[in-house]
């Protein structure tokens, strides 16, 4: 359990993060713009970069690729399911109007409904988490380099 409550705790801290940036670009109606979503993807890694450093200062002699690896995947996975959480809650029950407004921005070319976006947003937090994780870990592997 021990080793869960580092990655929670910045997932957490991330997830709200995420949130918080979701309602500024709320205030002045640019959530409705998909191509803000690439800044999610710098704060998750920002989160998980920070969870996994802290890791390894915490205790270097236990860190290994696969320790490190996992802290990033949890701490990645939490803030994603508490985000998506926020944004069911926020497109059902806060702004009704929100979806209709992110999907003619989107131009899909086909009909959509809640839950598809809720589990394309769960998804591609889940899938940034993992390549975040691995991009992390490069800088944090142990070299086998001799010179």
């Amino acid at each position: 359990m021990k080793n869960l409550i580092l990655p929670i705790r910045f997932g957490l801290v991330t997830s709200a993060v995420l949130i918080a940036y979701f309602l500024v670009l709320a205030l002045f109606n640019k959530h409705i713009n998909p191509a803000f979503s690439l800044v999610n993807a710098a704060i998750t890694l920002f989160g998980i970069y920070e969870a996994i450093r802290l890791s390894k200062l915490e205790n270097p002699e236990a860190f290994s690729y696969g320790e490190g690896f996992k802290i990033g995947v949890v701490t990645g996975s939490i803030a994603t399911l508490v985000f998506t959480f926020f944004f069911l809650f926020y497109a059902t029950e806060i702004s009704p109007s929100f979806l209709p407004a992110l999907l003619d921005n989107i131009h899909w070319g086909f009909k959509s409904n809640i839950g598809m976006i809720v589990f394309v947003v769960a998804i591609m937090g889940l899938s940034t988490s993992v390549v975040a994780s691995l991009t992390v870990m490069q800088l944090f592997k142990r070299s086998n380099n001799l010179a």
